[in-house]
């Protein structure tokens, strides 16, 4: 009989290198936001996948990056940086052949990470002269012994069976540490906020997604459907006008995709009602990040 392997495997990177497209295929359903906005992942969330080998638990982190002047930006690499502690594998997700300074940060708050770490080489299809890719693989290998150095194109999920088949060499011996249905350690309503904030992170403009976020002030559940009212938080009067929309346009397509996507995950019936208020400064207030839900996980 084949033995049961488990482990943690932290998914990190700068932001907007696909580490929640990757987590959400590797997964096989979504369980972590994603919008083309950096640091759109907020909050260390958990994506499990279980099968006959054994259970992968991926921890999905916010983009680790160098500007720090917010107290939202110190939380998000806090919480990024706390995911490595006491995982079995490390996969450091890059984009193409674009290495930028934040890439050579992480790498360098890499050195203290004494589990193997994978290199994984996100967004290949879009590297139009496909003879670049080797000697940009070579001169990564340079940089650090990785364990694997491994392509991939989470959009369209080739070579991702690579990249878990990788993975899956380090993973310990070990009983699963979470049923073998559960597919995320977060709660419906935690999900539920962060559904509407990927229709906002994907609707809005440039400024106004980094100043607003989503807090639940009611979730009820009656028989087969969910009552939710959720409160968009943003930073100045200005924003709230840019949220709604004219006649309250773009609000009601918030709300109206968030809805849909709610009933596929929750699978049932839901009744969502969205409000938008100003909370001046909350993102640079670490008293309203804890009361907003900015917890350290």
């Amino acid at each position: 009989m084949s033995k049961f392997h488990c482990g943690f495997v932290a998914l990190v990177g700068r932001p907007n290198v696909g580490k929640s497209t990757i987590l959400n295929r590797l997964v096989g359903q979504k369980v972590s936001i994603t919008s083309r906005r950096p640091q759109t992942t907020r909050h260390r969330i958990l994506g499990i996948k279980t099968d006959a080998q054994g259970q992968i638990v991926f921890v999905d982190t916010p983009g680790l990056h160098q500007a720090q002047p917010r107290a939202m930006n110190r939380y998000l690499n806090r919480a990024a940086m706390d995911s490595l502690r006491d995982v079995d594998v490390v996969v450091f997700i890059v984009e193409g052949t674009r290495w930028q300074k934040d890439d050579d940060w992480v790498l360098e708050k890499l050195k203290r990470v004494s589990c193997p770490v994978i290199l994984a080489i996100n967004k290949i299809d879009r590297v139009a002269d496909k003879t670049e890719l080797l000697p940009h693989l070579q001169a990564l290998s340079a940089k650090r012994e990785f364990s694997d150095l491994i392509p991939v194109c989470a959009k369209n999920g080739d070579h991702l069976d690579q990249l878990e088949t990788a993975l899956r060499k380090y993973l310990p011996e070990s009983p699963p540490f979470y049923g073998e249905d559960q597919v995320t350690d977060r709660s419906e309503r935690f999900l539920a906020a962060e559904l509407v904030r990927e229709k906002l992170f994907r609707k809005l403009g440039e400024e106004v997604p980094y100043g607003l976020t989503v807090e639940i002030e009611r979730f009820k559940a009656e028989k087969n459907s969910l009552h939710i009212h959720a409160l968009i938080w943003v930073e100045k009067n200005s924003h709230k006008p840019m949220v709604i929309g004219s006649k309250g346009e773009r609000l009601k397509e918030v709300g109206r995709e968030a809805r849909e996507d709610m009933e596929k995950t929750f699978g049932r019936k839901v009744f969502l009602q969205l409000w938008v208020k100003v909370k001046e400064g909350w993102a640079d207030d670490e008293r309203a990040l804890r009361s907003l839900g900015y917890n350290e996980d």
